[in-house]
């Protein structure tokens, strides 16, 4: 019987750099990485190996083998990272999957101003020099009812600002029921406390009332700032101040009344099923100096800030040296401008996040139905089935609602479980995210566009080829 090679002679046989690099199936990867990338991930993969053959590990030191390791880093580094999915969950405004898409229009003004100049810093009527955010403060100003508008590079940066450049070193009143924390690291207090502002808190956590106010504010205040609990709702026992209630005092102690709205609703969207939730021009209309809000979420346009309000408090804010750290660039621009022109001339069911939360159940039904049939064709061997389903508004709007929608189900024994097949969903060309029930993947039908149920026809298609 042959002796097996010891670790020392498995080493001494490790494959030398330029050898691995002349290995044939390497050449696609040279075209789309290149040459230096594909070396420092051959080098992770000799690191990997030369470790498990010091370990004991019955390793093969081969060429083969060491690029079989390398295999997946080059894939995956080849398909890129930040790539279309479908979203298939029924969570309209998924902020793990880019939160809302954009309209046609907004997607052809990116376009037209990211292949050629543009005006993004020019007056054309001048001549001269001119400023970015002009080309949609203007359209802030009309769609909400302020008196001015600035946008920055998202809500967190908009809320920063304002307490920055209107409350640093003061102190600023907040309930205590609305020191949220939205997503993994924008927390009201550490926002604060960055800002310079002196948080002041007021109430319980789940009742406040306007004497809890009224008594907390000093020569020292600033503001009271009200909070939008974005994900988060309270139930039972619980009261907070209304907005004009809170608008009277601050005028009273001549000091400001801010809001951060966070998902920055435009219109009334009680006619979607949807209420509860105050617009942009609401807290305007209410008394709120100045009022931040999200441009990617229910508003459905790309990620920006806006800061809408009294004229004499936003010009405070565009002088203030923070604002240059905060600005937009103009493919966001361009994407925002044509989401607010939408606004503007009432074409809101051209918005893609607004005509999701409007699409009736008749409608959701028969897209399912079709999906479902074509479906059957592609696995003729898998149960299918259309069912009712609860979607979901997503981006930290209406936690406790849900949208009633329609969906189907595909399960297969050949192909598994649940989990395995949504698994295997997620590594298509076009990465398919669907939820799950009863050990059965769900494909939620309201959030797929255009286009999408093809992709979802030939992910199943590859991956039935490929069991």
């Amino acid at each position: 019987m042959k002796p097996q090679p010891s670790g020392r002679e498995k080493l001494r046989s490790l494959p030398s750099m330029d050898l691995l690099l002349s290995i044939p199936e390497l050449e696609p990867y040279f075209s789309s990485l290149g040459r230096e990338t594909v070396k420092s991930v051959l080098s992770e993969a000799l690191k990997v190996t030369r470790e498990k053959i010091m370990l004991g590990e019955d390793t093969v030191p081969s060429p083969e083998a060491v690029f079989t390791l390398a295999f997946p880093e080059l894939n995956a580094k080849k398909k890129g990272s930040l790539r279309q999915v479908v979203n298939a969950t029924g969570v309209v405004v998924h902020t793990n999957l880019g939160r809302s898409c954009l309209a046609r229009e907004a997607i052809d003004a990116v376009t037209s101003v990211s292949r050629s100049y543009s005006t993004l810093e020019y007056d054309l009527s001048k001549g001269r020099r001119g400023h970015r955010t002009d080309h949609v403060e203007w359209l802030i100003r009309a769609i909400t009812g302020a008196e001015s508008g600035l946008a920055v590079n998202n809500n967190a940066g908009a809320v920063l600002l304002m307490l920055a450049a209107l409350c640093s070193g003061k102190e600023v009143i907040v309930s205590r029921g609305e020191l949220v924390e939205i997503g993994g690291s924008f927390r009201i207090p550490e926002i604060m406390a960055f800002s310079g502002a002196k948080l002041v808190e007021v109430g319980a956590t789940n009742r406040t009332h306007l004497k809890d106010y009224r008594n907390a504010i000093t020569g020292e205040t600033a503001a009271v700032l009200k909070v939008h609990p974005s994900n988060f709702r309270m139930e039972g026992f619980t009261s907070s101040v209304p907005r004009e209630e809170l608008a009277m005092l601050a005028r009273e102690r001549e000091i400001l009344f801010l809001e951060d709205l966070g998902s920055g609703t435009i219109i009334d969207l009680s006619s979607f099923g949807l209420k509860g939730e105050p617009t942009v021009s609401d807290c305007i209309r209410q008394g709120v100096d100045v009022v931040t809000f999200s441009g990617d979420k229910m508003l459905g346009g790309p990620q920006i800030g806006c800061i809408a309000g009294k004229s004499e408090i936003i010009k405070k804010l565009r002088t203030f040296p923070l604002l240059r750290a905060l600005r937009v660039d103009k493919m966001t621009l361009a994407a925002f401008e044509a989401t607010l022109r939408l606004y503007l001339s009432e074409r809101f069911l051209d918005i893609p996040t607004l005509s999701m939360l409007g699409e009736k159940a008749d409608d959701l039904r028969n897209r399912a139905l079709s999906l479902s049939a074509q479906l059957k064709e592609t696995l003729p061997e898998a149960s299918i089935s259309v069912v009712e389903v609860e979607d979901a508004v997503g981006g930290g709007a209406f936690p406790a609602e849900t949208l009633p929608g329609w969906g189907v189900t595909v399960s297969m024994e050949a192909l598994g479980s649940a989990g395995n097949i949504l698994a295997l969903l997620r590594e298509c060309t076009v990465p398919v995210i669907a939820g799950a029930r009863e050990n059965m993947a769900v494909l939620h039908v309201r959030t797929l566009i255009q286009g999408d149920e093809d992709i979802i026809c030939s992910a199943f298609r590859s991956i039935a080829a490929g069991r």
